[in-house]
């Protein structure tokens, strides 16, 4: 059982809106407290790196197209 003042758990979709957030630099106070209480660490340093990958992946296309002949 957990105990009545635990938050509930974060799901997957919460930590991968929490680090879109983080990326834009663009957070609620309160919002960021929540995540603080319901967010595992390692989740979203997981969650990070699969964005930043995905985000250099995408600039180097970007540049690809833009340069392309």
């Amino acid at each position: 059982m957990t105990a009545p003042n635990t938050p509930p758990k974060a799901t997957l979709w919460d930590t991968v809106k929490a680090v879109c957030w983080s990326f834009f630099g663009v957070r609620k106070k309160s919002a960021y407290q929540d995540d603080l209480a319901k967010l595992n660490p390692l989740h979203i340093i997981a969650v990070a790196f699969a964005a930043v990958i995905v985000f250099i992946v995408g600039l180097v296309l970007l540049v690809r197209y833009v340069v392309a002949p």
